[in-house]
C-alpha cells in the first residue's frame, strides 16, 4: 500500500506496462520503469514527474479504455505529479489551499499589492500618482527604490526558500541510487533534454491534444514561454548591476540592453502562455487532470498578465498611466514570486531533477547518455 490512492493506481499502472513494454521507445518514464520491479512511493513520483504528458502512451496502448485493465499512465500521472507538488511543498499548509483556488488567490494577491503600493502613493501626494515623470528614477516616485527593494527582496527570497526546500525533500524521497553520484555529464545531458523538452515529443511523432493526430504546438508554446521567462529573468539581473555597479537608475531607453531583452521575453510570455492555456483548453479531457485546473493555470496566467502589464508600462511609461500601471505591474510580479512554490512553476524544477536522476541511472546501467 502507498501513501495515496493515487500512487497505488499508479503502481499498479506500472506492473502492467513493466509486463508489456511496447511504449518503452516513446519517452523516458518506461526505460526508467524498467529498471524497477517494485515502487516505493518515492520512485513512482519520480516517474510521474518524469513523464511530459505528451499522450503518445496513452493512444499506442492497447489496455486503456474501454479495456478492463483501463490503463491511462497520462491522467494518472498527471494527478500523481500534481500531488507531488503539495507532498513536498515548504510549508506544506499552504499548498492544499493554492491547489484549490490556485487562480484565485493570484489574483487577489496580485490587486491586494498593487492596492497597498496605489493608495502608498496617493497618500503620500496624489499628483505623483497621476503625473508624467520621465528621466532616471522616474519609477521610484511611485515609491522609493529602498522600500521597493525590500518588498519585492523579500517576497523573491521567501520563494527561493520554499523552492529549494521543496526540491530537497523531492531528491530525498527519490533516493539517489546506491552507488551513483551526480556527476557533470549528467547534468549536462538533464540541461540538454530539458532544453530541448526531449520528451515532449511522442517518441517523435509529437504531442497528442484533442485528437489521434500529433502535432508539436506544445512544445513550441512551451519553448516560446521558457526562453521567454529566462530572456525577462536576465533582463531583470542586467538591470539589477546597472542600478548597483552603475549607478543607473530604471527606467532606461528602448535600446538599452535590460528593456531589449525584456521586450523580447515579453513578446515570448505573451505568444507562449496563450499557446498553452489553448492548448489546454483543447486537450482530450481524458488526458489530464481536471481536478486541479484552477492550479494548473494560475502560474500560465500570471505570466501572461506580468508580461502583459509590463509591456503596456513600456510603452505607457512617459504618460500619467505610469503611476497606476506600476502599481498593477508590481502587485501581479509581486502575486508570481509568492505563489511560484505551490503551483505549476515547480513542475519545471521537480521534472529538472528527474530528468538528472535518469541521466545517473543511464549512466550507471551502461547506456550511456539517455535516449
Amino acid at each position: 500500500m502507498h501513501g495515496t490512492k493515487i500512487l497505488d493506481e499508479a503502481d499498479r499502472l506500472m506492473t502492467v506496462c513493466n509486463s508489456c513494454r511496447y511504449c518503452e521507445g516513446l519517452c523516458a518514464v518506461f526505460p526508467a520503469m524498467e529498471m524497477r520491479r517494485a515502487f516505493s512511493d518515492g520512485d513512482l513520483n519520480y516517474l510521474a514527474n518524469l513523464c511530459h504528458s505528451c499522450g503518445a502512451c496513452y493512444t499506442d496502448c492497447q489496455f486503456s479504455p474501454p479495456h478492463e485493465f483501463n490503463v491511462n499512465v497520462p491522467k494518472t500521472l498527471a494527478i500523481a505529479r500534481a500531488e507531488s507538488y503539495a507532498a513536498y511543498a515548504w510549508p506544506r499548509a499552504f499548498a492544499g489551499a493554492f491547489a484549490r483556488n490556485g487562480l484565485v488567490i493570484s489574483l487577489i494577491a496580485a490587486l491586494s499589492v498593487a492596492a497597498f503600493i496605489f493608495g502608498f502613493a496617493a497618500l503620500n501626494d496624489r499628483q505623483v500618482l497621476l503625473g508624467v515623470h520621465t528621466g532616471p528614477g522616474a519609477f521610484y516616485k511611485l515609491m522609493p527604490h529602498n522600500a521597493m527593494a525590500a518588498l519585492f527582496g523579500a517576497a523573491f527570497l521567501y520563494a527561493i526558500v520554499a523552492l529549494v526546500m521543496g526540491v530537497r525533500a523531492f531528491w530525498r524521497d527519490i533516493g539517489e541510487p546506491v552507488g551513483m553520484k551526480t556527476d557533470f555529464g549528467a547534468l549536462l545531458q538533464a540541461i540538454r533534454d530539458a532544453g530541448e523538452l526531449r520528451y515532449l515529443d511522442g517518441g517523435g511523432v509529437g504531442c497528442f491534444n484533442e485528437d489521434d493526430r500529433p502535432t508539436d504546438r506544445r512544445r513550441l508554446y512551451h519553448h516560446f514561454t521558457f526562453y521567454g521567462f529566462a530572456l525577462c529573468f536576465a533582463s531583470t539581473c542586467v538591470a539589477t548591476l546597472y542600478h548597483y555597479l552603475l549607478a543607473r537608475e530604471a527606467p532606461y531607453a528602448w535600446w538599452d540592453l535590460p528593456v531589449v531583452l525584456g521586450t523580447l521575453g515579453g513578446i515570448g510570455l505573451l505568444i507562449g502562455p496563450v499557446g498553452l492555456l489553448t492548448e489546454r483548453w483543447k486537450r482530450d479531457p481524458v488526458l489530464v487532470d481536471e481536478a486541479r485546473y484552477g492550479m494548473d493555470i494560475a502560474f500560465i496566467v500570471m505570466l501572461f498578465l506580468t508580461n502583459l502589464t509590463g509591456m503596456a508600462l513600456l510603452i505607457l511609461r512617459e504618460t500619467a498611466a505610469m503611476g497606476p500601471l506600476l502599481a498593477l505591474h508590481l502587485g501581479v510580479v509581486f502575486s508570481l514570486f509568492v505563489t511560484m512554490p505551490y503551483g505549476k512553476f515547480v513542475h519545471g524544477i521537480y521534472r529538472f531533477a528527474a530528468l538528472v536522476r535518469y541521466a545517473i541511472e543511464r549512466k550507471a546501467m551502461g547506456h550511456g547518455t539517455a535516449e
